[in-house]
């Protein structure tokens, strides 16, 4: 069982950047691929970007390649994700997720977060 609790979502400006931190609880959370995904208003939720549990692979949407990063501290449960120039397509509900394989797939992520809201004025 993983409980994920993401924070880090505000209200910027284009350009900006910000850092999103996913908190996950469990004694495995090295053995499992996190991954990012957004729901913007109106839109299906879209896979953003993942890493594998130990963190040597990461595979990033077309869409935030070069301007977003993930990053893992399994000794702090935490996953990151820095997101710098921003834009306003940007803006949505930001949400990580657990796998216990490499997918992008969403339906083969077994646990996900309550999300956070992510606001990108031009």
């Amino acid at each position: 069982q993983v409980q994920l609790v993401e924070s880090g979502g505000e209200l910027v400006q284009a350009g900006n950047s910000l850092r999103l931190s996913c908190a996950a609880s469990g004694r495995t959370f090295s053995s499992y691929t996190i991954g990012w995904f957004r729901q913007a208003p109106g839109k299906e939720r879209e896979f953003v970007v993942l890493i594998t549990g130990s963190g040597s692979t990461t595979d990033y949407a077309a869409s935030v390649k070069g301007r977003f990063t993930i990053s893992r501290d399994n000794a702090k449960n935490t996953v990151y994700l820095q997101m710098n120039s921003l834009k306003p397509e940007d803006t949505a509900v930001y949400y990580c997720a657990a796998a216990s394989m490499y997918t992008i797939v969403q339906s083969r992520y077994n646990y996900w977060g309550q999300g956070t809201q992510v606001t990108v004025s031009s």
